[in-house]
């Protein structure tokens, strides 16, 4: 059953929440970083990419970063940017987008929860990242950036929830992607007693998205493990913060492809190997998007098709039988000969937030065809995680991203 801990969280004092609250690390690329910094001073961007405040002759993982991140880090709590809660709450994140609300619980999860299969996972994750932000966390003595994990509702939890949001919130406002972020402190003893109850009963969390700051914050902690042999379980490194959501609340997107080529063929030639797996349902000259699992839609030539999947393709295999999957071993496989999508540059990925008419921009500018898929659903991760198996590259795009910044683990206590 998960164990869910209270924290005293280093969070922005309130007027400040808004300039310090940022994208996730890892959407950008050191450029857009560096560019972001300097024209939004006091982001927490400077600190989860302290690379951004180093000359560009710097790699991006000198030790120097790591001791920038926490050299800032300590600037900014002995200045007032930061303060410390001083008795352990919980705290409840909105993100509100385009008028949809999703509420998440914030607190610590637990490393044996991670190591024991409670916390399940449904990516690899590379050696490489880890490293990085294993660093992060070591130097700074503090995790920055909330795993986003995933639950089944639980109805006293959603009740919780609405009188909660029925307190005044420590932040409100809204960022520069116009969602609206609302956090509030849960320091009821009684409310915080029936979360940590609640979570109890709840064989299975799941991690969303994260994978990468979760294995990291788990490797520090078992790090820390091996060099205290005597540790009781309730030092700081033996949790990880997380956001913790309902499967209702969360907004799943497409995440769609284009490739550059067609491997030699002839559009027409092309449209008839896909009508070979797949039912042509429609055209048009304007983005057609699919409605149902089973269907895609084709951007090429300046027309888009409908396509649905034929029957004997499909199935109900928890990976295999997912549109991603189907996908790849129908389409990009046998007839554009992608057989490694990850490492193949003859294919890219375009984020579902982008809206179809990034897939027509990018057929006009340097691609052959792009592909709308319809979006996983939220228990279709949980069927693949339940099953111990590993979603297909690419498959999943939630949508509003977490702001870091907001919440912080101090790690050293």
């Amino acid at each position: 059953m998960a164990k869910l801990k209270p924290f005293r969280a280093i969070r922005p004092r309130a007027d400040l929440a808004s300039t310090i609250a940022a994208l996730p690390y890892d959407v950008y690329s050191r450029k857009e970083a560096t560019d972001f910094v300097k024209t939004h001073r006091g982001s927490f961007l400077a600190i989860d990419r302290a690379e951004t405040g180093l000359p560009a002759s710097v790699d991006t993982y000198d030790e120097a970063v790591y001791e920038r991140a926490a050299s800032l880090l300590s600037e900014w709590r002995e200045n007032g940017s930061y303060i410390q809660e001083e008795a352990p709450a919980f705290y409840l994140y909105e993100l509100v987008m385009k008028g949809r609300s999703q509420c998440g619980i914030v607190g610590l999860a637990s490393i044996d929860d991670y190591e024991q299969g409670v916390i399940k996972k449904h990516e690899n994750t590379l050696a490489a990242k880890e490293a990085d932000r294993i660093r992060h966390i070591e130097v700074t003595q503090a995790q920055t950036g909330p795993i986003f994990l995933a639950y089944r509702r639980q109805e006293r939890l959603a009740g919780l929830i609405a009188s909660v949001r029925e307190t005044e919130p420590v932040y409100d406002f809204v960022d520069e992607e116009d969602v609206r972020q609302r956090v509030w402190i849960i320091s009821r003893p009684e409310w915080i007693q029936t979360i940590q109850d609640e979570f109890e009963k709840i064989p299975s969390i799941y991690i969303a998205d994260g994978h990468h700051r979760a294995a990291s914050a788990v490797r520090v902690g078992q790090k820390q493990r091996a060099a205290h042999p005597d540790y009781t379980g309730e030092e700081e490194w033996n949790s990880f913060l997380s956001v913790l959501f309902a499967d209702e609340e969360l907004n799943l997107m497409d995440y769609n492809r284009v490739v550059k080529d067609l491997n030699g063929l002839s559009s027409q030639e092309f449209r008839a190997e896909i009508s070979k797996v797949a039912e042509e349902i429609m055209s048009d000259s304007i983005p057609l998007r699919p409605k149902q699992k089973g269907e895609f839609s084709l951007c090429i030539g300046g027309m888009w098709f409908l396509y649905a999947f034929r029957p004997e393709y499909r199935n109900n295999d928890p990976v295999d039988g997912l549109d991603v999957a189907l996908m790849q071993e129908h389409i990009f496989s046998p007839i554009l000969g992608i057989e490694n999508p990850k490492e193949d540059p003859r294919i890219d990925f375009v984020g579902g937030i982008r809206g179809l008419s990034e897939l027509e921009r990018r057929c006009r500018m340097d691609a052959a065809a792009g592909f709308a898929l319809y979006p996983v659903a939220i228990s279709e991760l949980f069927a693949v995680a339940d099953a111990g198996r590993l979603m297909p590259p690419k498959s999943t795009w939630f949508e509003p991203k977490l702001r870091s910044g907001l919440f912080i683990h101090d790690i050293s206590g």
